[in-house]
């Protein structure tokens, strides 16, 4: 057996472990806990919730804790930056991952959906990247491993990602912005909460409105 076939069982061993401990630990994570442990970092708190973010992402922890916690320690639009800097970041790795080290394993963890997958991506190319970031009919994490798997540049993943996970991250930011600003007592705080509400059922409401738009295409061309 040569070097790269220990380098992939050893990096799927270590993923592994790593979505155990994640999973374990899971429970004891949350947007408070999260915000009370980097308040207390000072200047290198962005630094440190970024790569959070990115190791969250590769082991399979839930995105949205982070991403509420960003909007409430660093307000609605820094909040944004470092979200989908550090979504992105896992994103790539959990994609290169897959595309060198660890196709194997995605591919039994995918399973069905992995065929769709490919299918759409070498129909669509970055098209498909961008409605599956914009309509959440996959699971984020595995998705990201999955899309590894196809043929897509890996220029046009990151890209694709960056740009069409905005919307959803922008709305659940101002979510945890908001939240904090009405745990707090903040100004115009039923405003802010409302809007915060208003933004997710938009993005929700345009996911529903694009996914029947892509269906009727879909059928026209059939």
């Amino acid at each position: 057996m040569n070097d790269r076939h220990w380098l992939r069982y050893l990096l799927a061993l270590l993923l592994l472990l790593g979505i155990a401990v994640a999973w374990y630990w899971r429970g004891h994570l949350s947007p408070d806990a999260l915000n009370s442990w980097l308040v207390q970092l000072g200047w290198i708190a962005p630094l440190v919730f970024v790569a959070g973010y990115a190791i969250a992402t590769v082991f399979f922890m839930p995105g949205i804790v982070f991403t509420l916690a960003g909007g409430a320690l660093f307000g609605p639009v820094y909040g944004v930056i470092y979200s989908l800097t550090g979504a992105t970041i896992g994103a790539t790795l959990a994609f290169l991952t897959a595309r060198y080290l660890a196709s194997d394993w995605v591919a039994r963890r995918s399973g069905r959906h992995l065929r769709q997958l490919v299918e759409g991506v070498e129909e669509e190319g970055w098209r498909f990247v961008a409605f599956t970031r914009l309509v959440p009919l996959f699971p984020f994490n595995l998705l990201n491993y999955a899309l590894g798997l196809t043929r897509i540049r890996l220029s046009h993943y990151v890209i694709t990602t960056f740009i069409f996970m905005a919307p959803g991250g922008a709305a659940y930011t101002y979510l945890g912005y908001a939240g904090r600003e009405i745990a707090v007592g903040g100004e115009a705080i039923i405003r802010k909460g409302l809007l915060a509400l208003a933004l997710v059922a938009t993005i929700a409401f345009a996911s529903r409105i694009y996914l029947r738009v892509r269906r009727r295409r879909q059928a026209g061309r059939a």
